[in-house]
């Protein structure tokens, strides 16, 4: 009986009818479930990207109304603040989230350093002259580019949703705790983006880096890097040679060892990093670069093919969080701008199409695997069916004696009773420096994280 009643909750009886057998005295009552969502998180994410896409119409426009935009959505997030009942739950949080953003910013690094290196270990003369890989994808949307009406591929062209926008749409999402549209703590729901983004990011970067794959952009790399014009001396002893004669690599196999005579090989400009001296081999830096940190700042998305997108695997864990979170119409919304994306990327060539195919399912894996961080079900379930053994004699009595109210009270102190804030001394002191100091970091990250990331 009870294993039914909790998962209803909260669900509170409204009307009684006794069943036809009186003898029984058994008793039957119809439920009602709490307003079903309003949608509004789902409007909020349509009128920032509309918005947001004003830019390329009237930048004049867009200046006005995306701050009112912002700043409307500030105010209404900590408007809500003081009705916030689950702090406590946010704080048990706080630990996790820290090092879930460690961990990212960590795995940030080691993708950056393995961007520059895919880069600088051929040159920019292999980088500018070596031809694409074959993309079906691209075929494909050349093809439809000829058969689908004007309007329809203006619109795929379009440049309508960015990886700035996919951030921002998962951080409206994790502050829509603040309405109870999302399950708390966002905190958690945060140190779980952050985590699973920090895997896929090592993931990635051991992909890209295990193969060198030319750029679907062969410009790409003289316009951004400055790195030598000729290959890192590994690569001239172990891959130059047998790079394109077929009787040195069938003698390779025979032999399985680098045999070819590469005379003097050339070298590079070394200079005294101290203690980071070893990451030389990795950047190559010359002599105009100063730090080693300085060349990071260029690596960006990178210009070889970086298997897998980047920005798609963003893509995919916002809108996996928004599915799993959230759910309902807008959901399709999101997988739908993360469609077009995906289109965008393999159509400006900024990736291949395997890039953006593989970026999906290891997205959605990834998230399916990091559940234990914050889950989507009811934590609470089992202190429910706990209460509602407690109160078994008492909630059978009641319904025998077809009393409705003791039923709805006994029903409402399992559902508060299973929340995480019932003091009506309401919050302490502290727990509304946390709240306060919560609100304004969150603030802060997402300024950061939107303007770095506004070019893409």
């Amino acid at each position: 009986m009870f294993k039914r009643l909790c998962p209803r909750l909260p669900y509170l009886p409204v009307s009684s009818k006794p069943n036809s057998s009186a003898s029984t005295h058994s008793f039957a009552f119809t439920t009602m479930r709490w307003p079903p969502r309003s949608g509004g998180l789902g409007i909020a994410a349509i009128a920032y990207v509309v918005v947001d896409y004003i830019r390329h119409l009237s930048p004049a426009w867009h200046g006005r109304l995306q701050p009112a935009l912002l700043s409307g959505f500030a105010l209404i997030a900590v408007s809500r603040v003081p009705f916030y009942k689950h702090w406590s739950s946010e704080f048990r949080s706080v630990f996790p989230f820290i090092g879930s953003m460690l961990f990212m910013l960590l795995a940030l690094l080691f993708e950056a350093l393995c961007v520059r290196f895919v880069t600088a270990a051929l040159g920019l003369d292999w980088n500018s002259h070596t031809s694409p890989l074959p993309d079906t994808g691209q075929w494909l949307l050349l093809a439809l580019n000829e058969k689908l009406p004007h309007p329809l591929v203006e619109i795929l062209r379009a440049r309508i949703i960015g990886l700035h926008h996919f951030l921002m749409l998962f951080v409206m999402l994790a502050f829509s705790v603040l309405f109870d549209s999302v399950k708390a703590p966002g905190l958690g729901l945060g140190a779980r983006y952050m985590f699973t983004m920090a895997i896929g990011r090592l993931l990635r970067a051991i992909t890209f880096v295990s193969t060198v794959l030319p750029s679907a952009r062969p410009w790409c790399a003289t316009t951004r890097f400055n790195v030598p014009l000729y290959p890192h001396r590994w690569a001239q002893k172990y891959y130059v040679p047998y790079a394109s004669d077929a009787n040195a690599i069938r003698e390779l196999l025979r032999q399985d060892i680098a045999f070819a005579d590469t005379g003097k090989l050339l070298g590079d400009f070394r200079p005294d990093w101290g203690p980071m001296s070893f990451l030389i081999d990795f950047l190559r830096p010359s002599e105009s670069d100063g730090p080693w940190y300085n060349l990071l700042k260029n690596a960006g998305g990178g210009c070889n093919d970086l298997m897998y997108s980047g920005h798609m695997l963003v893509a995919v864990l916002t809108a996996m969080a928004w599915t799993e979170a959230y759910g309902g119409f807008s959901s399709v919304l999101i997988w739908s701008l993360v469609g077009h994306a995906a289109q965008r990327e393999i159509r400006e060539r900024h990736h291949y199409s395997v890039d953006c195919v593989v970026a999906i399912y290891v997205g959605i894996l990834l998230w399916k695997m990091t559940g234990f961080l914050w889950p989507s079900k009811d934590a609470s379930r089992d202190r429910r069916i706990t209460m509602l053994e407690k109160i078994q004699s008492r909630l059978t009595q009641a319904a025998k004696d077809y009393d409705i109210d003791e039923v709805r009270e006994l029903l409402r102190g399992v559902e508060l009773g299973s929340q995480e804030s019932l003091s009506n001394k309401g919050p302490s002191t502290g727990m509304w420096i946390f709240a306060c100091a919560i609100i304004i970091t969150a603030i802060v990250i997402v300024v950061l994280a939107l303007t770095l990331t506004t070019d893409g």
